[in-house]
C-alpha cells in the first residue's frame, strides 16, 4: 500500500523531521532565560572592554603626575578624582583592572589546568596512588604561601608572571580536591562500564565522558577563584611582593584608598565599586552556567 493511498502515512511523510540540539545549543538557551547569569556576562564583557580599550582614549597616562591638582575630587576634568600625586583615577582603574583580571585569569587557568588533570587521575583510579596524590596535596597545603612566594621570588626575581605561576601553583589545590571526589561519583555510572566494556582507554574516558559530565563544578569553582586570586594578588601587592609601582591593580587602589577613605573617600568607593561589581558578576554567572551545563537538574 503506498503512503498516497493512505492519508495518515502521507500526512506524517510530510511532515518535517525536527532536528536535535546539541548540549551547548540547549545550555546556552538555559542560560539565557536565567537574567543574573545574563547580566553577569554582559557586565563583565563591559569592564574588559572597557579596561583594554578605555586607557587608549584617555589624555592622561596611568603615571602621569599634577602635583598640583592633588587629591581632586570628581569633576568634569577628572571625571573620577585624583590621587595623592594627582594622577587620574579613572585611568588608574582601568589599567588597574587589566593587572587584576590578568592576574586573575592567568592564574586561574594554571591552577584550573593543574588541578583537573591532577584530581582526574586521582580519582580515576583510585587506590594507592590516590592516597600518595593526596597526601601530597595535604603536605603542599600545609607550607605557609607568603613563604612560598617569597622563595620563588628570591630565586628567580619579581616580576609579574612569576606573581602569576605562583598563585596558580598554590590555587589548584582546592581544585584538584573538588575534581577528585566528583570524579569518583560519576566512574561508578554505567555509561562509563559501557565505555570500558567497549575497550576505550583509560585517557579517553576521563577526558572525553567524565569530565565534560563534571563541568558544573568545575566552572563554579573557576569563577570563584578569580576573584579569589584577585585578592591574594592584593594582598602579596601590600606586602611589596606583587605590583610594583608605578602599576597598580584594583587592590592596590583598595588598599590606598582604605588609607585616606576618612579625607577623600572617592578613592576608596570607586575601585571598591568595580571589584564588588566584577565579583558579583562572575558569581551569576558562573551560577548560571552551573544550572544551563547540568542536564540533570534541567526540565527541558
Amino acid at each position: 500500500m503506498s503512503a498516497t493511498s493512505n492519508p495518515t502515512l502521507a500526512t506524517i511523510a510530510a511532515e518535517p523531521i525536527e532536528k536535535g540540539n546539541s548540549l551547548w545549543h540547549d545550555a546556552w538557551l538555559r542560560l539565557r532565560k536565567n537574567q543574573l547569569a545574563v547580566f553577569g556576562m554582559w557586565a563583565l564583557a563591559i569592564v574588559t572592554v572597557a579596561c583594554v580599550f578605555g586607557p587608549l582614549l584617555s589624555p592622561y597616562g596611568y603615571e602621569q603626575q599634577t602635583l598640583e591638582n592633588t587629591f581632586s575630587p570628581p569633576t568634569l576634568k577628572h571625571w573620577l578624582g585624583t590621587d595623592q600625586l594627582g594622577r587620574d583615577l579613572l585611568v588608574r582603574l582601568l589599567y588597574g583592572g587589566r593587572v587584576s583580571l590578568g592576574v586573575g585569569l592567568c592564574a586561574t587557568f594554571v591552577a584550573l589546568g593543574i588541578g583537573v588533570t591532577y584530581g582526574a587521575v586521582s580519582g580515576f583510579f583510585g587506590g594507592k596512588l590516590d592516597s600518595f596524590m593526596m597526601r601530597a596535596v595535604d603536605i603542599i597545603y600545609s607550607l605557609p604561601f607568603t613563604i612560598f612566594v617569597i622563595l620563588l621570588m628570591v630565586f628567580f626575581g619579581r616580576n609579574i608572571v612569576l606573581l602569576f605561576v605562583a598563585i596558580g601553583a598554590v590555587e589548584w589545590l582546592t581544585m584538584a580536591r573538588i575534581v577528585r571526589s566528583q570524579v569518583m561519583s560519576v566512574k561508578k555510572m554505567e555509561f562509563i562500564e559501557a565505555a570500558r566494556s567497549l575497550g576505550f582507554g583509560h585517557r579517553r574516558i576521563i577526558f572525553r565522558h567524565i569530565l565534560p559530565n563534571i563541568l558544573g563544578p568545575i566552572i563554579v569553582y573557576t569563577t570563584l577563584t578569580i576573584p579569589a586570586v584577585m585578592l591574594l594578588e592584593a594582598f602579596l601587592s601590600f606586602l611589596g611582593l606583587g605590583v610594583q609601582p608605578p602599576m597598580s591593580s584594583w587592590g592596590v587602589l583598595i588598599k590606598d584608598g582604605a588609607e585616606k577613605m576618612e579625607e577623600y573617600p572617592w578613592l576608596l568607593v570607586f575601585p571598591g565599586v568595580l571589584f564588588s561589581l566584577t565579583l558579583f558578576s562572575l558569581n551569576f554567572l558562573g551560577d548560571g552556567l552551573r544550572d544551563a551545563l547540568d542536564v540533570r537538574s534541567s526540565k527541558d
